[in-house]
């Protein structure tokens, strides 16, 4: 079985972007539904790949259809594919994400989008009483030559009861934990694409080990589960 994206999935997407109705969609729904099989192979290959060095406990292939009820922007369907893959919960935590888009905008994702408030304290905690593990990861020139560093919102000063001198403060400002990777389309559609993301995201284990050492322990060190 061909485990790749298929070619035309950057024609059909730029197509729906310049045709972003319920009447051409409908029309060309034989083509979409035939794409979406394909791309639903290529991510259950991908868990499966994930499956040989972290434990996936479910693939989600988000649908093609925006929810616009409380967004201004009105456009029916979604112009990418994206799909998640998650961590069996709840000893392992963080989870992967996918996202293929023509022209140049597809990426991978992984780490931590929204942590709760819970786990979010629990890290920054951490960070206070220690944070060279966490720097050591970030530092790992593998580590570093694939993800680089954190992206993501972080507050402007310290959050309430931690000191903003603290030398740790440029993490503990940090309301999310993620790690982007981008493609080109000629990327996306080589041979080799979905083993090249399986060892991106088979790179960033050591990160995902300490945050779920950390967040299945409190401060003492004992287990929470």
């Amino acid at each position: 079985m061909n485990h790749t994206i298929p070619k035309d999935i950057f024609p059909f997407l730029i197509k729906l972007k310049n045709n972003n109705e319920r009447e051409w969609f409908n029309e060309h729904k034989p083509e979409f539904k035939a794409l979406e099989t394909k791309m639903k192979v290529a991510f259950n290959h991908l868990g499966e790949l994930m499956n040989v060095h972290d434990h996936i406990e479910k693939i989600k292939v988000f649908r093609i259809y925006r929810d616009v009820r409380f967004s201004k922007n009105k456009l029916p369907y979604k112009t990418h594919f994206a799909g998640s893959f998650a961590r069996k919960k709840p000893e392992l935590r963080g989870g992967y994400y996918v996202h293929i888009q023509p022209n140049n905008e597809s990426f991978i994702a992984t780490g931590f989008w929204d942590p709760n408030k819970e786990d979010l304290l629990r890290i920054r905690k951490e960070f206070e009483t220690d944070d060279s593990e966490m720097r050591a990861i970030l530092e790992d020139s593998s580590f570093k030559n694939t993800w680089g560093g954190f992206t993501g919102d972080e507050l402007k000063t310290a959050p309430k009861g931690f000191d903003k001198t603290h030398p740790s403060i440029d993490l503990i400002r940090k309301k999310q934990f993620i790690f982007v990777k981008t493609y080109t389309d000629q990327d996306v559609l080589a041979a080799d694409f979905l083993q090249e993301v399986n060892d991106a995201f088979k790179t960033v284990r050591p990160f995902f080990n300490y945050m779920s050492d950390v967040l299945t322990t409190n401060l003492n060190g004992e287990s929470l589960l």
